[in-house]
């Protein structure tokens, strides 16, 4: 299990050390998620701002853009030093050329779907990307509680992948902690986003280093 602090649960008056304090503790990716106040219901911050903080750690950019507009910004998203670029299949911009722009620029692409979008819609998509993210709760806004009935998605996706034999990583994101990630592992899960499990423990480390042993 790979785990991906959600920067959305930092303190942003030190984004850069919190991003620094992360890699110090054994952090595999760093995800940031991006907001737009029309896609979902809440703005964080745009590429400007993820190319300052790029310095701080060597470790992957996890980029998961909740935008309307997926295909306009993913220039900026490159140029800012994104590695995995994830946008939502429910955004308006076409799927496939989405895909293709973030995989001409060098970078990994995903796609991610919405607790109430059925896994199928990844389907047809799945061997031009590298990943796909489950949210397990409404995208928008952190410390949102678990929604294990996601599971069966997770599952089904699973199945898919191996059985055409692709090597697509499984993310899932929302409330994830050391009570539930077992359950996203034996589901199928590679990568987990964890946002309050770590930016809120007392070590960070030891939250980081629990979450991969349970």
């Amino acid at each position: 299990m790979l785990i991906a602090p959600s920067l959305l649960s930092c303190d942003f008056s030190q984004f850069g050390n919190e991003i620094k304090r992360m890699d110090d503790a054994g952090a595999d990716y760093m995800h940031l998620d991006v907001m737009d106040g029309h896609f979902v219901p809440n703005i964080t911050f745009g590429a400007p701002v993820m190319k300052y903080v790029r310095r701080f750690t060597e470790k992957p950019f996890d980029v998961h853009l909740m935008i309307s507009e997926p295909l306009k910004y993913i220039d900026d998203f490159c140029d800012a030093g994104a590695d995995i670029i994830t946008f939502h299949v429910e955004a308006d911009s076409d799927i496939t050329e989405t895909i293709a722009k973030i995989k001409s620029r060098g970078v990994k692409a995903g796609l991610v779907v919405k607790p109430k979008t059925e896994v199928e819609t990844v389907f047809p998509y799945l061997d031009q990307l590298d990943m796909v993210l489950i949210m397990t709760v409404e995208p928008g806004f952190g410390g949102q509680s678990f929604m294990a009935d996601m599971l069966p998605k997770v599952e089904k996706l699973r199945s898919e992948i191996n059985s055409r034999g692709l090597s697509v990583l499984i993310e899932a994101d929302g409330g994830i902690g050391s009570q539930n990630i077992a359950l996203c592992a034996k589901a199928g899960v590679d990568v987990a986003v964890a946002g309050t499990a770590v930016f809120k423990a007392d070590d960070p480390a030891k939250a980081i280093e629990e979450l991969k042993s349970v």
